[in-house]
């Protein structure tokens, strides 16, 4: 379920909506499924469950909202097309472990 180049931002001080964004790609449509079905699944286990999901389905670009972290799982293509990383320019990126530790 390796999803590729992860990224999180840290968007506290920058909105209001979510603390944080973590950013991820899949190789495929299929990839992209499940990886998000497989985070969805891990954090459900853990007792965390979405607010909302979008686009597992299609498997192009899946959203999973859990208020304060918002993952986005993108085929390379969109992920290239929609540049959330550069939309959220004002958002600090953090090193995976940081993140971790701040609790994204």
């Amino acid at each position: 379920m390796k999803a590729t180049d992860i990224v999180v931002l840290d968007l506290r001080g920058v909105t209001d909506m979510t603390d944080f964004f973590v950013i991820a790609s899949g190789t495929s449509d299929t990839h992209v499924r499940a990886v998000a079905e497989h985070i969805q699944a891990g954090l459900k286990a853990g007792g965390v469950s979405t607010t909302m999901t979008e686009g597992l389905t299609q498997g192009r670009w899946a959203l999973l909202d859990y208020a304060d972290c918002v993952i986005h799982v993108f085929h390379p293509t969109l992920r290239q097309f929609y540049q959330l990383e550069r939309l959220w320019g004002d958002a600090t990126p953090l090193a995976l472990d940081a993140a971790i530790k701040q609790g994204a």
